[in-house]
Parts: structure tokens; C-alpha cells; sequence
């Protein structure tokens, strides 16, 4: 965040006016894809991966780029979660199931480093808006860009919507 702070008048020069940071949090370790693996894995929604900086750096980042007039939208993974995300053993309800009873990941993907999450289930829609709340009220982001947004119900959205801009308006993006 440091070294991208640094570049946002360079950036800002060049006509940017929003700027859409992949996902920031810190990312699984169980079933982990390659050495790097997958900032779509994501282990906490509340953390920042230490190796793009801290909490206190990405908030440095968003307040520079507001100084110069940009925005900064987060990219949101709320279809599934890394295998070690503590909300696997804390709500296990709040996924997917297989005919064995067993959390999976996405059937329709290659996926194998995340669990899907059921959206059915209404304390996951609270967590997720509550989560999604806290970025835009602590951090300040102003949106998201939301993956996979159209496996996750529009009622979700349409709240989750309503709530946020009572923060403050934001701009959202679903893939």
C-alpha cells in the first residue's frame, strides 16, 4: 500500500478517477492453490494480508487517493470462503452441503481452494452486510466490485444496497 501510495499522483495525472483494489484480506492456507494462492480464498473478512501492508496502510492509501479526488472500491468475494475461514467451524451452516452432508467447494468450478457458502441461510446475509458496512464506515472504501454477484440472491444486494449508502453513497459493481 505503501509503494501504491506513492503513485496515486501519478496515477491521478493520468485521468484515473477510481481506483479497484483486488481482494485485500488475508487469504486461506488449507487446500491453498499453487504457492501463492488465491486472493479469492479469503480466511477473514475483517483482516488486510500483511503482505500488502496494514490496516493503518491501506487507510493511508484510501485517504491520499480522496485528498486527489479518487475513489477506491474493494473487490468482494462473498460466494465462498477459504477452507480455514473460522466461519467454517463457528457457523457451518452457512455453507453448502454435499449428499455426504460435507461443505464443497463450487460444483461448477475448479475452485477446490474455497468453500461455497449457502445464501440461503439469513445470519449470512447479516454477517456479510454487517462486514461489507464496516469497510465503508472504518476504511472509508467507497464500493465494491462484487464476484460472482449473480450466485448471490438480489434481495441480498438490494438491502445490502439501502444500508450502505446510509453510511454513505457508494459505487457498486457486480461481475
Amino acid at each position: 500500500f505503501e509503494a501504491a501510495t506513492a503513485e496515486l499522483p501519478r496515477l491521478k495525472k493520468l485521468g484515473v478517477d477510481i481506483l479497484w483494489l483486488m481482494p485485500v484480506q488475508e487469504i486461506g492456507e488449507k487446500n491453498r492453490k499453487g504457492k501463492l494462492g488465491s486472493p479469492y480464498s479469503i480466511r477473514d473478512y475483517y483482516s488486510v494480508n500483511s503482505e500488502f501492508g496494514s490496516l493503518d496502510d491501506l487507510k493511508t492509501f484510501i485517504s491520499k487517493a480522496h485528498e486527489l479526488g479518487m475513489y477506491v472500491i474493494l473487490d468482494w468475494v462473498g460466494n465462498h470462503t477459504a477452507w480455514d475461514n473460522p466461519l467454517l467451524e463457528r457457523h457451518p451452516e452457512w455453507f453448502s452441503r454435499d449428499r455426504k452432508g460435507e461443505a464443497h467447494a463450487p460444483a461448477w468450478t475448479d475452485w477446490a481452494d474455497v468453500a461455497q457458502l449457502d445464501w440461503s441461510q439469513a445470519p449470512l446475509w447479516n454477517y456479510m452486510a454487517d462486514v461489507m458496512a464496516w469497510w465503508v464506515r472504518e476504511v472509508d472504501v467507497d464500493g465494491f466490485r462484487c464476484d460472482v454477484a449473480g450466485f448471490i440472491p438480489l434481495a441480498f444486494w438490494d438491502g445490502l444496497r439501502a444500508e450502505l449508502d446510509r453510511i454513505k453513497p457508494v459505487f457498486m459493481l457486480a461481475e
